[in-house]
């Protein structure tokens, strides 16, 4: 008798054991599966990109929207806009007042330390321009859509040196240049070479607000603009247009969102094409992920 009872005792208790297992395995599933999408808002003082200022001094909105399809292939959709309805400014010369863009991207992680992304801009203007063509799938001369294939190297994990190096080639759309008399235009391939290194300061501060502040570093070149695609660097030589660093402190508010606050400083060191928004750039930052 004693023994079936102890028989019994045990079997309740694998079952116990079994059934805490299978629900922590379904707990991992969905954390895994929520994991599988991320979204984020990102509210910047001012839009800049590789040193580039689109839309003047006025605060964008730029969201983020991620689906991990596997492993190693993620798909994206980003977009900024700073809703001025305004393509120029008041002296008719100056434009991008107003300015939006959609962008759709893929990237694929080719090993540890090495990804490669397509990503596909669209940045039509917001009010109709005469010479401009707004359409979506319109990737000629006259068309506001440009595809960029990009080898993103990044060893900030694992490895002794937390840099990264970026490698951008515009392969379709607007990038066109043209001979002296405006003809025989050709595909430029205009090409963007852009190396970062990472520091992380007070980690072992007493003082917790201060624990895991990043600077993240980076030159960035154009290497061929001749078709003027970069629209604020040098058309006839290599341009280095974007040299900045970046503070970064990342806030947990806890169930699986977090709030990083950036404060970033960019100089545009190109020699011409500069004089609309000048050469450096202070963009402030703060974002939710989820």
């Amino acid at each position: 008798m004693k023994f079936k009872l102890l028989f019994l005792h045990l079997i309740v208790i694998s079952t116990s054991i079994l059934s805490q297992e299978n629900e922590s395995k379904t707990d991992t599933l969905s954390v895994e599966k929520e994991k599988k999408l991320s979204l984020t808002v990102d509210f910047v003082s001012r839009y800049l990109w590789r040193g580039q200022c689109w839309g003047g001094n006025y605060v964008a909105v730029q969201p983020t929207i991620e689906y991990e399809v596997s492993s190693k292939l993620t798909l994206g959709f980003w977009a900024t806009t700073n809703f001025k309805s305004d393509y120029f400014y008041p002296d008719g010369v100056t434009s991008y007042k107003g300015y939006q863009e959609i962008d759709f991207y893929a990237t694929y992680q080719l090993n540890d330390f090495l990804q490669f992304q397509v990503w596909d801009y669209y940045w039509p203007s917001v009010e109709k321009i005469e010479g401009i063509d707004n359409g979506f799938f319109n990737y000629g001369k006259d068309g506001v859509k440009t595809v960029d294939a990009m080898l993103y190297f990044d060893f900030s994990e694992g490895y002794k040196y937390p840099f990264n190096a970026t490698i951008s080639t515009l392969v379709a759309g607007n990038d066109f240049r043209f001979d002296s008399n405006g003809e025989n235009e050709k595909q430029n391939f205009t090409t963007y070479l852009e190396l970062g290194y990472t520091f992380t300061l007070f980690e072992k501060s007493s003082i917790k607000g201060l624990q895991g502040i990043e600077l993240d570093s980076v030159i960035g070149a154009v290497l061929n603009n001749k078709a003027g695609y970069y629209s604020y660097a040098d058309y006839d030589k290599v341009s280095f247009c974007n040299l900045g660093i970046k503070a970064t402190k990342e806030i947990d508010l806890r169930k699986g969102i977090t709030m990083p606050l950036s404060l970033n400083y960019v100089h545009n060191g190109a020699t011409q094409n500069t004089e609309t928004f000048g050469k450096n750039f202070v963009v402030a930052g703060i974002s939710f992920s989820y």
